[in-house]
């Protein structure tokens, strides 16, 4: 919510004094107007004049004749400063800033207006008012799309032993020492002679028995590795705004109405 202090000063040198300070603490200086007598300022919104008179009957509502009435006579003779500020805090900063500066009791400034000015015009405290004008902010949402990375998922590799039992058939060989005897009658000769005394004879046996040996061999290699794919998503939303609507409301007061319809005659 808007509002709007006034303050009238009898002294320009005191209103460009209030105005550097309002600048100093915060204020902006495109919202701060400064009207003299002679002229205005670079940031004056009105001359004086008429326009002095069009500007406070902008600024007040019909009900505050008497009001607008004594700060347009007060605005003619002095140097009004008009501070625009976004909230009642901000407002009742600048009031207190222009009070500080010096601006005048606008009520005993006028009960005194037909003194000269050298006089002087007796005030010490601030009778600025403020205005309240009614406002509706235009909000518009726009869509905003971005991307962020998520985990979706993955592939984990484990290894185990795994034992089976096999079997193989294998021939093995086996050596056999068999004795024979054979009965036999011939007349000895020098051989069985040279054989005839003790001794030994023997025969060994072999067999064939089976070795096991395993060979372990790689046979496969199981890796992980990624692959990316892009793909194209539409983003489907609603976005919203505000739209604003004006309409002109009539006046039901009768005594306005008839004057309206003489004013056309």
């Amino acid at each position: 919510m808007s509002h709007t202090v006034i303050g009238v000063f009898s002294y320009t040198s005191e209103a460009q004094e209030a105005k550097e300070y309002l600048v100093n603490n915060g204020f902006n200086s495109s919202d701060i107007d400064i009207s003299t007598q002679e002229g205005t300022d670079t940031n004056a919104n009105e001359d004086t004049g008429d326009r002095v008179g069009n500007f406070f009957s902008n600024l007040f509502s019909s009900d505050d004749d008497n009001v607008r009435t004594k700060y347009t006579d007060a605005a003619r003779r002095g140097t009004v400063v008009t501070v625009h500020t976004r909230s009642e805090a901000e407002a009742q900063q600048a009031l207190t800033i222009l009070d500080n500066y010096g601006a005048v009791d606008v009520n005993e400034w006028n009960a005194e207006g037909n003194n000269s000015a050298t006089q002087g015009f007796a005030s010490t405290t601030t009778d600025t008012t403020a205005s309240t004008s009614e406002s509706i902010p235009v909000i518009k949402e726009e869509l905003q799309v971005g991307k962020r990375e998520v985990e979706t998922g993955g592939v984990r590799l484990r290894s185990r032993i795994v034992e089976r039992p096999v079997e193989e058939s294998i021939r093995l060989r086996h050596e056999h020492v068999s004795v024979e005897r054979t009965a036999v009658n011939r007349p000895a000769t020098e051989a069985d002679f040279n054989n005839f005394k003790e001794g030994t004879v023997e025969v060994t046996e072999h067999a064939e028995v089976p070795v096991v040996n395993k060979d372990a061999r790689v046979v496969e290699e199981v890796s992980l590795g990624k692959n990316i794919s892009e793909s194209e998503e539409t983003i489907r939303d609603t976005v919203r705004h505000t739209e604003v609507d004006t309409e002109k409301i009539e006046s039901t007061d009768p005594l306005y109405r008839n004057s309206q319809d003489n004013s056309s005659l």
